[in-house]
């Protein structure tokens, strides 16, 4: 998997379809993306997986998907653990 910004979409707080036109415009270019969140995001990503998957039928498929967690220190000082996710879509090989 490349390593660097272009190649990976973090989902956030932005529409839907933001994630989902820039996942496409990537995957015009490259062979592999990832599409990565963490927390309350998670659902999101799987959304925007799903969409470019049935927009872009039958050209992608997904590839690995791992989930994890991550320590994150809070406002308040405490750390809490928070859910990830990395989601893979790669260039479907005949």
């Amino acid at each position: 998997m490349l390593n660097n910004t272009r190649d990976t979409i973090f989902i956030g707080k932005k529409p839907l379809m933001t994630y989902v036109t820039s996942a496409i415009i990537q995957l015009a270019t490259l062979p592999l993306i990832t599409v990565k969140a963490r927390g309350l995001s998670i659902a999101h990503a799987v959304d925007v997986v799903q969409i470019v998957l049935q927009k872009t039928k039958p050209a992608f498929i997904v590839g690995d998907v791992k989930i994890g967690s991550e320590s994150l220190e809070s406002q308040d000082g405490r750390t809490r653990n928070v859910s990830t996710i990395e989601i893979s879509i790669k260039r479907k090989t005949e």
